[in-house]
């Protein structure tokens, strides 16, 4: 501890009675030796009341100036979240102001010392990323078992980004999903630079190898190549490093039922929608009168709708709406003397209603294919569903029933003909999904164990879990908690020390990529903040932003950044 001199503020570096009395006859005799008694008493008084002021006065100026920061901090983060150029800070400090004019204006002064220039807003932006960064690898190095999913694409000025997400659970089976880094890829994006741009990634996050369980990727050749690609060069290096454990190379699910989708082209009927959809829109006046039509006989929908191959999904909604104006349709395209036989064909119009209700019945798949925190059990689970229903379909169809293809139903009946040609297309949608999902349905096993604990075959599991599981099955207390709460929350409950391998088994399961999923949704993301508007902006700012944009369970420690900000009040009134 030092002593404080009252009249100088100076300190005493050790705090002795022979020191004080010594600054004091060195530095104050001369003024204050006279004072004595009452006089001595009031005048230290003074000098303690003078002190605690200035203490006060310096305490509000610090409290100030951590408010005013910890306000710029979370407005540049909701400018981050909400994807707005840096040079809204300004903007939206100008509406503070007069806010603060209206509502507050005592607080005037402080809404001024908030920092929201251009300059600023892209600091704390970056100063976020780091913290949310830093937190991140602090977990990865509490994973027991993680997987990378990667893809790449190019953004408004063609550069390629590679995004890596990683997916890490803990010894408590607590899951971190989160955007691991967004390399900016120079020059060409082979297998071999994107192997170099996850080693270093990896190795900066301090992920173990002899960790990873799985890595998904898109189906493109230089990430799923044997030799050149992203996977054989991994698996390669892992022998390099005499890491013996393999992990599981899933190419991403969504992706490839998109591609099933896809195989279902019916060529016939397709070329006839889009070419009368692009007639229609491509056109202004065609289109201005169409909607005019539509209003005349009252239709239940206002427009009709576009497709773009990209977005596949918008198939379905298209072929819906296009079902379901096909009369109107039809009267249009005769006034302008464009007729289309087909759309008077029976025949077509079966293969047009079965079309619209498969492509239907796909996206609700791809619906549940979709989003966050997904177990790759789930997925492999409602494929399998799927899958069991295009059998049900099949043998439905020849037989003509057609209960479960309301829009086919709609038309009243179908030919036998037609539905045995519905049910080869299924036959071979069926086929489709069969060698697409290979890679997935070889862990089928290993996925059922997991789901279904207490029902699996002994048999049917490594050794090294046999014994574990016998155990398992004959608790009848952890059977009834498995019943209560379900997968994956019932690993939790496993004791370490009883089930340490069936407990890291689901650590593995639980850790695992079903898709790129995650990738796909930040580049949505990417395109939104890096757009033409935005072209310049630099690799560092959209990696800060994609992380604080794409986090979900971490958040950056603003208390913190705040404590390193302290006293560094901006005097800038932008």
């Amino acid at each position: 501890d030092k002593v404080l001199c009252l009249i100088c503020h100076q300190t005493v570096a050790v705090p002795k009675e022979y020191n004080v009395r010594r600054h004091f006859m060195s530095c104050h005799q001369e003024k204050y030796e006279a004072l004595t008694g009452k006089s001595r008493e009031n005048t230290v008084s003074q000098l303690k009341a003078s002190l605690g002021k200035q203490q006060d006065l310096f305490q509000k100026a610090v409290k100030t100036s951590d408010e005013t920061v910890r306000a710029s901090f979370i407005v540049s983060e909701l400018i981050a979240k909400s994807s707005k150029p840096f040079t809204d800070g300004p903007f939206i400090k100008k509406c503070l102001l007069e806010v603060a004019d209206a509502v507050c204006p005592s607080m005037k002064k402080t809404f001024e010392k908030i920092s929201l220039s251009p300059n600023t807003v892209a600091e704390r932006i970056n100063e976020l990323s780091e913290n949310v960064e830093k937190e991140l690898f602090t977990r990865c190095n509490g994973f027991n078992a993680f997987s990378i999913a990667v893809d790449e694409s190019t953004d408004i000025t063609d550069n390629a980004q590679c995004a890596i997400f990683v997916k890490g659970v803990n010894k408590d089976l607590d899951v971190t999903e989160e955007l691991l880094d967004l390399v900016p890829m120079k020059g060409t994006t082979t297998g071999a630079d994107i192997v170099s741009a996850l080693e270093r990634v990896v190795h900066r996050a301090g992920l173990p190898w002899e960790k990873l369980v799985c890595l998904a990727t898109d189906g493109a050749p230089s990430m799923v190549g044997k030799k050149s690609g992203l996977v054989g060069r991994w698996r390669t290096k892992l022998t390099v490093l005499d890491i013996s454990k393999r992990f599981a190379a899933v190419h991403c699910i969504l992706h490839q039922e998109a591609l099933c989708s896809k195989s279902l082209q019916m060529k016939g009927v397709m070329d006839i929608v889009f070419g009368t959809v692009n007639f229609i829109r491509s056109r202004a006046l065609n289109h201005r009168q169409f909607v005019s039509l539509l209003e005349m006989v009252g239709s239940e929908h206002s427009e009709i709708l576009y497709h773009t191959e990209v977005r596949w999904l918008s198939r379905g909604k298209v072929l819906k709406r296009f079902f379901d104006l096909r009369h109107e349709i039809d009267t249009f395209l005769k006034s302008k003397n464009k007729a289309v036989a087909e759309l008077s064909d029976f025949s077509w119009l079966c293969s047009l209603a079965f079309l619209t209700d498969i492509t239907e019945y796909l996206n609700r798949l791809n619906g549940k294919l979709q989003g966050k925190d997904k177990l790759i059990t789930t997925m492999y689970d409602d494929i399998q569903a799927f899958q069991s229903k295009l059998q049900l379909w099949e043998r439905q169809l020849r037989l003509l029933q057609l209960d479960h293809f309301p829009t086919l139903q709609s038309l009243g009946h179908a030919s036998q003909e037609s539905c045995d040609t519905f049910s080869d297309l299924l036959c071979d949608l069926q086929q489709q999904f069969k060698e697409r999902l290979q890679d997935v349905s070889n862990l089928s096993r290993e996925f059922k164990l997991f789901s279904l604990p207490f029902s699996v075959r002994v048999d049917d599991v490594a050794l090294e879990l046999q014994m574990e599981l016998l155990e398992l099955q004959a608790n009848t207390v952890l059977k009834q908690k498995f019943e209560d709460v379900g997968v994956p929350k019932f690993y939790k409950y496993l004791d370490e020390a009883d089930f340490p391998s069936l407990r890291q088994q689901a650590v593995k399961i639980i850790a695992m990529f079903g898709s790129t999923y995650l990738c796909e949704q930040l580049f949505s993301l990417l395109k939104v903040n890096k757009s033409t508007l935005r072209s310049r902006m630099t690799d560092e700012h959209l990696r800060s932003i994609m992380r604080i944009v794409s986090a979900q369970g971490l958040k950056a420690d603003i208390d913190s950044l705040v404590a390193a900000k302290r006293c560094q009040v901006s005097s800038q009134r932008s």
